[in-house]
C-alpha cells in the first residue's frame, strides 16, 4: 500500500503583513455559515477600541484554529509556565454593585 504523501504549501507573506499588528482585544460573532473575528487595540485613556483586522472563517476552519491554539498554548505553558488570567468580575463589567441588593 502506498503511503499518502503530505503536500507542502508555499506561503508568501508580504512584508507589511509579516510585521504583524498588535491586538489586545478580540470580538467574535457567528451565524450558521461563518465566524467573524475582529482583532483590535484598546489603549489607556481612549474610550473606544479600534479594529485593525477582520477575519471571516467557516466553522470547520474556526474549530481547527481552536485546536491549534490549544496545542500551542499547552506547548507554551510547558516551556514558560502557566499563563495567568486576571479575574474579571461580571459585576464590575455591568457597572453596579449587587452586594446591596
Amino acid at each position: 500500500m502506498k503511503e499518502k504523501q503530505k503536500k507542502q504549501i508555499k506561503v508568501n507573506i508580504p512584508k507589511e503583513i509579516g510585521e504583524g499588528i498588535y491586538s489586545n482585544i478580540v470580538f467574535m460573532n457567528f451565524n450558521a455559515s461563518e465566524f467573524i473575528v475582529d482583532f483590535g487595540r484598546l489603549l489607556p485613556a481612549i474610550p473606544e477600541a479600534k479594529i485593525y483586522s477582520r477575519i471571516v472563517m467557516n466553522p470547520q476552519h474556526c474549530k481547527r484554529l481552536m485546536h491549534l491554539l490549544e496545542r500551542n498554548i499547552e506547548k507554551f505553558e510547558n516551556q514558560f509556565g502557566e499563563i495567568s488570567l486576571p479575574e474579571v468580575s461580571s459585576k464590575k463589567d455591568i457597572g453596579f454593585d449587587t452586594k446591596s441588593i
